[in-house]
């Protein structure tokens, strides 16, 4: 028979009081007894917590002491110690918390409670879904309370909310280890469909025959940077891409122009696709035979699955938003940014600017993966490498890595870094 708890142990174990001060006197989402659960059984079985260790983190359980107990198992385990009844209650001792926890009487009660651990990752994302309820709650109330005092401005308060729903989506999202025969008939497909292909591609083409040539193609779930300085041509060149890719082949793509206005954007592709000098077409003097090819050609955009958005200053956060649901509702197979340093990271706080654009590398890289899709990020240069020079002493212009501007995460976060 397990020992009785005595008054002083039971209130202990009495969750927060902060997180009882909620609207309407409702108590927050809570497993206690599945904590207990979770934690006897960890205490029970040898290899219990390597198998939830992914799934839960001290501030998961609700209980203070719950809490205090995991952390001092997760301690155990990063020195490779073993977890049962005694080594807990050691540490626990030794740091000065057992009695705040329970005591001994409490941590035999859990080992009790438990048969086996044969429910343990069960009971673990039961614990894991209540905290990220918690989570939400407190989130949400953050956000009620910031708009009714009004004292931000709106769309501050905005991006500081996207910024923190998108670091606690990120934070709960996990993928389970798959068995390689599952993965192995995709990989299979995927070199099958690039031999069916008469050039070769598995991804999806550029449009230029060289770069396809060394990429088989824009592969799923791939961050590819394509870095230049200033004037050399890069949105020329994903314009091109673009016309190719959703004019020419119909696949669906979403460009974000973050430099200029979309009319300006699809005036050089009209100039593009109709062949008319691009001067011409901002000041409307054509010629007779260029107004006839430009209406004889101009069709062609029409019902292209080109989605084009200008928005200024675009947050990550606000892009990750936008695209999901274009990806969506549009099908969208390829993302294309220009260009990575005119986005920012509001809604966190950042010690300068390279951390915050090593922030959204980051996230573009988490983006493509998690939909499965290409993502290209034009980039800027330093000024290093105008000053470059080669043996000889003269002026070498071919870019490196390092030339990068901003961050030197973006060459780690990148699957592929191309230069103009």
């Amino acid at each position: 028979m397990p020992p009785l708890k005595t008054t002083q142990q039971k209130q202990l174990r009495k969750p927060q009081a902060s997180l009882d001060r909620t609207t309407e006197g409702r108590v927050p989402p809570q497993a206690t007894d599945i904590e207990e659960a979770v934690l006897g059984a960890i205490l029970l079985e040898k290899e219990a917590f390597s198998e939830i260790s992914t799934i839960l983190e001290p501030e998961s359980f609700y209980v203070n002491a719950h809490q205090t107990i995991f952390e001092v198992m997760r301690d155990l385990s990063l020195e490779e110690q073993p977890i049962d009844l005694h080594t807990v209650s050691q540490r626990l001792q030794r740091e000065g918390k057992l009695d705040q926890v329970g005591g001994m009487p409490f941590l035999v009660d859990l080992s009790n409670r438990v048969i086996s651990a044969g429910n343990l990752e069960y009971h673990a994302m039961i614990v894991a879904q209540k905290a990220l309820s918690r989570n939400l709650i407190k989130f949400s109330t953050e956000v009620l309370t910031a708009a009714y005092e009004d004292t931000i401005d709106i769309e501050d308060q905005m991006e500081t909310a996207e910024g923190t729903l998108f670091a606690l989506s990120q934070k709960h999202l996990r993928k389970d280890v798959q068995p390689i025969d599952s993965v192995l008939k995709i990989a299979i497909d995927d070199i099958k469909a690039a031999a069916n292909s008469a050039e070769g591609i598995s991804g999806i083409s550029s449009g230029f025959d060289g770069i396809d040539a060394m990429t088989a193609g824009w592969q799923k779930s791939d961050l590819i940077i394509i870095a230049a300085r200033p004037a050399i041509g890069k949105t020329a060149f994903v314009l091109s891409m673009a016309k190719y890719i959703a004019v020419d082949n119909k696949i669906p793509v979403a460009l974000f122009n973050l430099e200029m206005s979309s009319v300006q954007l699809v005036k050089r592709l009209i100039s593009n696709v109709c062949e008319l000098p691009g001067e011409k077409l901002k000041s409307g003097q054509l010629e007779n035979f260029e107004w006839t090819q430009l209406d004889e050609r101009i069709s062609v955009l029409e019902n292209t699955p080109l989605y084009i958005d200008d928005t200024p200053s675009l947050s990550v956060f606000e892009l990750r938003t936008k695209v999901r649901r274009l990806v969506r509702e549009h099908d969208i197979k390829i993302i294309i940014i220009d260009y990575l340093q005119l986005m920012n990271a509001s809604g966190m706080n950042f010690g300068n600017r390279e951390q915050e654009v090593s922030t959204i590398s980051r996230s573009l890289k988490m983006l493509a993966k998690e939909l499965d899709i290409p993502i290209i990020a034009l980039s800027q240069l330093n000024r290093a490498v105008e000053l470059r020079k080669n043996d000889s002493g003269t002026n070498s212009k071919v870019p490196q890595l390092s030339d990068l501007r901003e961050s030197g995460a973006i060459e780690q976060d990148a699957d592929m870094v191309c230069f103009l």
